[in-house]
């Protein structure tokens, strides 16, 4: 699972362990994006250190939950295609399902290189922002035609919080009581994350 994860939520990590029961997946990859071409303004946002740091404390007490760096070393922007590509590259034996909610899939044609991408792994579909099934079955089988790809839905419910809201409800001084992992939100605090208002 790759993203900015400013900061990592429980909709994070509900549908990492959501994919890995449903898929049988060995272990879920959790990836923050390193500089991400599509979000170039983070003022007022977490530094890079900060968001794997809270990446890191949200997925410490599940065992099949890993951080991946691979992103986070880049030099300038990083591309989902490079990553699955060199990922495939290093495990050749191993498949990939990479997980993208539902905003994403209607985006995917804007991506750099979703041909490579669908060559590189199965896409896995998090219900979100209130898509039915039926215009994410059309979506998909659009995309799948296109782009020869395999895409999943995943089998869950429309976990509707985002980082974005998150980073809003800090700067209102509002709970963020099991949106966030404790651990994540005495971090947040410890280190003043999020408190001014994004420009």
């Amino acid at each position: 699972m790759g993203g900015t994860f400013d900061p990592i939520h429980m909709g994070h990590l509900i549908l990492g362990e959501q994919s890995y029961e449903q898929l049988k997946l060995d272990k879920v990859l959790f990836m923050p994006a390193g500089n991400p071409p599509h979000k170039k303004n983070r003022i007022g946002r977490a530094a890079d250190e900060q968001r794997v740091d809270m990446v890191r404390l949200a997925i410490s007490d599940n065992p099949h939950f890993e951080l991946s760096l691979a992103e986070m070393n880049e030099t300038g922007y990083t591309y989902t295609y490079r990553t699955l590509e060199e990922l495939k590259e290093s495990n050749p034996d191993t498949d990939y399902y990479f997980i993208i909610g539902a905003d994403s899939l209607f985006a995917f044609e804007e991506w750099r290189e979703p041909g490579r991408i669908c060559a590189a792994c199965t896409l896995v579909v998090a219900v979100r922002d209130h898509a039915s099934r039926e215009q994410l079955r059309e979506r998909i089988q659009y995309l799948s035609e296109k782009y020869h790809g395999h895409f999943v839905i995943l089998d869950t419910m429309n976990i509707d919080v985002s980082s974005h809201l998150i980073r809003q409800w800090i700067t209102k001084d509002k709970s963020l009581k099991y949106y966030v992992p404790d651990l994540v939100i005495s971090y947040m605090k410890e280190n003043g994350i999020y408190r001014k208002k994004e420009v």
